[in-house]
């Protein structure tokens, strides 16, 4: 329990706090603090898995642009 940021979130919780604690413990955790440790590393996944995603899309982008320019006429 040494993370700011899960104790930061538990602490803002406030109404929805026992809403949380029956879905940690529905979902296996040992713990609140467990089950937002959790939630919290899937968002960072998620967002680094997005950043590939556009990084991908970008370099097929200018892999198409740079074989667009070679194909100039039948000739040559």
């Amino acid at each position: 329990m040494n993370n700011p940021q899960v104790l930061e979130i538990i602490e803002n919780l406030k109404g929805r706090r026992n809403y949380e604690d029956k879905k940690a413990s529905k979902l296996g955790f040992n713990s609140l603090y467990a089950y937002i440790e959790n939630k919290i590393l899937k968002e960072k996944e998620a967002e680094a898995a997005k950043i590939l995603e556009q990084s991908a899309a970008r370099e097929e982008v200018i892999e198409e642009k740079k074989s667009e320019k070679k194909t100039s006429c039948s000739c040559c």
